[in-house]
């Protein structure tokens, strides 16, 4: 492996030596029966689960399968999700928590049953999950988190230590999870999806949905598709609803390392509970023990030097675990509820056209296939026992309306502070690969200049709701701080609530500035929320 990697464009694991089938645009207007849009983990697994039904399954992408979140995740498959369960009795009682458990104990075993029936080789393997402490206050959370297995009869685990040194204070297991290689699951499900008649297009982007006696997806080809259902699986919903999403989730973005170590590895895949946390598993890649270091979340738009985070996690491995070689890195971003349960259900209440899944908190290798099986209950008129608990209409009294009032609270305080900042670097000082916040005119802008020299110069207004965009020094974007909207150097949409790219900037050393319009239309998210 060449260890001179280009780490300012990072890439995960998952991809390299995965051989992913491509799909042309959609080229003109169809009529199916189902369109799912958005073709990562959730998408693909709803698709094929439909298709299964017997159901007529058009499949679009904006931009190419497998290429978001799923492509960057650490693919542990576990119902182990942090410290959730005590959280979850607390708040909504023993019968909803033991309900969130058993979808998600249910999810792993519709997994294997699938990788078993398809034979599909994918690196499957049963693991324990293991939480840690490294506190005395951790250490009370993981006793109180194992008082809520019993309560749950979860069954209780050996394991009393680590396989690594660490100081640690308690260990939590639960045993018989799993973990494996995202990609080649998920290429043969979809091959699977192929055969049973469904249809992909990448590179088409859905941009508007107009609902009626059937459901109309206007695409950005000049297409459109016509069909009975709608399945959003775009991570960030890209059409809202009036159910107001943005402002019941808010983004993290978290971090990941692949190294070979220089330390035995014993197994095992582990969690810590005190902050920072440290996620780590295995993964078997070109004849080698590869071990994946996930960690350092934080608010998207609000990590400070981005790059400081791999440093981080590089420190960690290489304390303890020892670094051979380091690998690869990559960066995610998820999306967390106001009660951390994932949205999953028609996109308002009683809608019987317009379903989504998103805010899986991290946890979207179990919450996808939960996803795929309660969206597919919708569709074909069935019952669950699951429908309640992640309805997307729910808003429990505790803890949602606290967190809806200060995530809302956060947005108005960087609205005003954003407006505020007062920088004094100019795009003439900045060095190759090099972007920042800078003054212009007076104003606040943002700029960048690419590795010839070419600077490119942005209005960092985000275009979503008004906040102003930080630059992601690690993955060479402008991410916004409110809603978790991510932009291009050049200002083009990487990831929603944001549908319009950032304005250009015509800089000159004349001392001359003008606003390029990118496009004539509305913003039609902006028209809906005012």
């Amino acid at each position: 492996m060449d260890n001179k990697l280009d780490w300012t464009h990072p890439e995960p694991l998952w991809n390299k030596n995965s051989k992913l089938p491509s799909f042309e645009p959609l080229s003109q207007s169809i009529r199916t029966d189902v369109v799912v849009v958005g073709a990562g983990i959730t998408g693909i697994t709803t698709a094929y689960l439909l298709a299964k039904e017997g159901k007529n399954v058009t499949l679009i992408e904006s931009s190419s399968i497998l290429n978001g979140t799923t492509g960057h995740t650490t693919a542990k498959v576990t119902a182990q999700h942090g410290l959730i369960y005590d959280e979850l009795i607390n708040h909504f009682g023993e019968e909803h928590a033991a309900l969130y458990l058993q979808a998600q104990t249910d999810a792993i075993s519709s997994m294997e049953k699938d990788i078993q029936e398809l034979n599909i080789s994918c690196q499957w393997e049963r693991q324990p999950s293991i939480l840690y402490a490294t506190t005395a206050e951790g250490a009370q959370k993981l006793e109180k988190e194992r008082e809520a297995y019993r309560r749950l009869g979860v069954a209780e685990e050996s394991i009393t230590d680590l396989s690594f040194s660490v100081d640690e204070t308690g260990v939590l297991p639960m045993g018989n999870q799993a973990q494996f290689h995202p990609l080649l699951y998920l290429s043969s499900i979809l091959e699977e999806f192929l055969n049973l008649g469904g249809q992909v297009y990448e590179q088409t982007t859905a941009v508007k949905v107009i609902e009626g006696e059937n459901v109309l997806v206007k695409t950005d080809q000049e297409a459109d598709v016509t069909c009975d259902q709608l399945v959003i699986c775009t991570h960030f919903p890209f059409h809202d609803g009036k159910g107001f999403y943005f402002s019941r989730m808010h983004a993290d973005r978290s971090y990941v390392i692949a190294i070979e170590p220089e330390n035995e590895w014993k197994g095992g895949m582990y969690l810590s509970v005190d902050e920072p946390k440290r996620s780590i598993r295995s993964i078997e890649f070109e004849g080698k023990t590869v071990l994946l270091i996930g960690g350092e979340s934080h608010r998207t738009g609000e990590g400070g030097d981005n790059s400081f985070h791999y440093r981080a996690l590089e420190e960690f491995a290489n304390r303890t675990f020892g670094i051979k070689t380091k690998l690869f890195q990559w960066s995610s971003q998820d999306l967390t509820t106001l009660d951390k349960i994932p949205y999953i259900g028609p996109i308002r209440k009683n809608n019987k056209q317009v379903y989504l899944a998103t805010g899986f908190r991290k946890w979207g290798m179990t919450n996808s296939r939960v996803a795929g099986e309660l969206l597919t209950d919708y569709i074909m008129g069935r019952e669950s026992l699951y429908h309640g608990v992640f309805a997307p209409s729910r808003f429990k009294a505790d803890p949602s309306i606290k967190e809806f009032m200060k995530s809302n609270i956060d947005v108005a305080s960087h609205l005003v502070e954003g407006k505020l900042e007062l920088v004094g670097t100019r795009p003439e000082a900045l060095l190759k690969g090099e972007g920042a916040v800078i003054q212009w005119k007076g104003e606040r802008a943002g700029a960048y200049k690419d590795e010839n020299g070419e600077l490119y110069v942005l209005d960092t207004t985000c275009t979503h709701m008004g906040c102003e965009v930080e630059w992601n020094s690690a993955e060479h974007s402008w991410d916004c701080p409110c809603h978790g909207s991510r932009f291009s150097y050049d200002g083009h949409v990487m990831e929603g609530p944001a549908k319009q790219p950032l304005k250009k900037i015509a800089y000159s050393d004349t001392n001359e500035v003008r606003h390029i319009p990118e496009s004539d239309e509305v913003n039609e998210e902006q028209t809906d929320q005012q």
